[in-house]
């Protein structure tokens, strides 16, 4: 079941990355889920480098995050990365969701970005 299951996400991930992309101006909010972690990056596709990132593992939320649920670290990571991408002077993004649902983490981490300053 797993992997047809990853062979289902990785299908819908190669359709969603053909019709975008991230440049350095509007560069790609990337998200991606382990069983215990959740993690998003800014990336410039043409220069083919990563702006900024940030996990639930990052030292300054790990530390605050502790006892906190899923979707709290999610929505803290979103926002830690739209704080970022304001330090360098970005104020819009193209959301990748990597081929998940647009529910739950997923979503938490767009509503972070987005209390963060980020619009998509």
């Amino acid at each position: 079941m797993f992997i047809k299951q990853k062979n289902s996400r990785d299908r819908i991930r190669k359709r969603i990355r053909s019709k975008i992309s991230g440049t350095p101006t509007r560069p790609r909010l990337s998200v991606f889920k382990s069983s215990k972690h959740i993690y998003a990056q800014l990336i410039d596709d043409i220069n083919a480098i990563t702006i900024a990132h940030a996990s639930s593992l990052t030292p300054s939320l790990k530390a605050e995050l502790e006892n906190k649920g899923g979707l709290e670290k999610a929505n803290a990571v979103g926002k830690l990365v739209a704080k970022m991408a304001t330090d360098a002077n970005i104020t819009s993004c193209v959301f990748d969701r990597s081929g998940y649902a647009y529910h739950g983490l997923v979503r938490e981490i767009a509503e972070g970005a987005r209390e963060g300053g980020l619009k998509f």
